[in-house]
């Protein structure tokens, strides 16, 4: 004799249901934010290479729209950069010292920051969420599957009799955790949403990777 196909409560779909696809939601996008600006904060640390950056991009704006200058204009800026006794490329020389991961203390504070950015909040909310929706079964899957997926479908819920297919809140909220990637795209847009994710693996597993940069001192001869 077939067992009885489980109905569930309508409320169960506001309360449970979307509740935790919410709360997953919005645990993600600040997840998202807080590691940029964490990350912000790593470059801002670092003025000579940003006042490079921009001064190389202020002097390859001046090659490329120099003729829509007046030409004194034009004058005034070429003696900024190329002046023989003190303009900025021939004055400027910038010392070459990569950061070393063994060496550095700051580096391992930033991977710290990054596993607690990452695993701290999902291991609070996921015990949050098991803790107050506990034993609700939240919904099903459309297609069957074997016992070998109770364990990670059914957490928090201890029902041999119970049919795979269905999920309980505790395994809805880590589904919605792995599985929202699209929606931060959607969100945060493509290329934010990506970056951003790419930055947590990063400072999670392998720690603040700080690429080595450009020599400026080459940059700065070229455009002599």
């Amino acid at each position: 004799m077939a067992a009885p196909e489980l109905r569930l409560d309508g409320s169960i779909r506001f309360w449970v249901l979307l509740a935790v696809a919410w709360i997953a939601l919005a645990v993600g996008i600040l997840r998202l934010r807080v590691a940029a600006l964490l990350r912000s904060e790593r470059e801002l640390g670092w003025p000579e290479q940003l006042q490079d950056k921009q001064i190389l991009a202020r002097s390859r704006l001046l090659r490329e729209n120099g003729r829509f200058l007046t030409h004194q204009g034009f004058l005034m800026r070429k003696h900024y950069f190329n002046n023989r006794e003190s303009g900025f490329f021939r004055k400027t020389k910038r010392k070459i010292q990569p950061r070393n991961p063994l060496t550095d203390p700051t580096m391992v504070t930033e991977m710290m920051k990054g596993n607690i950015v990452n695993v701290l909040p999902m291991i609070l909310v996921g015990g949050w969420i098991n803790w107050a929706f506990s034993g609700f079964v939240a919904t099903k899957v459309p297609f069957p599957l074997t016992l070998r997926f109770k364990p990670m479908l059914q957490r928090g819920i201890n029902l041999p009799s119970l049919d795979p297919s269905w999920v309980s809140s505790a395994s809805w909220y880590f589904l919605n955790v792995f599985g929202l990637r699209q929606v931060y795209n959607l969100i945060l847009g493509e290329e934010t949403a990506a970056e951003q994710n790419q930055l947590l693996l990063q400072d999670q597993f392998l720690g603040p990777t700080v690429p080595a940069p450009p020599d400026p001192n080459k940059a700065f001869k070229v455009r002599t």
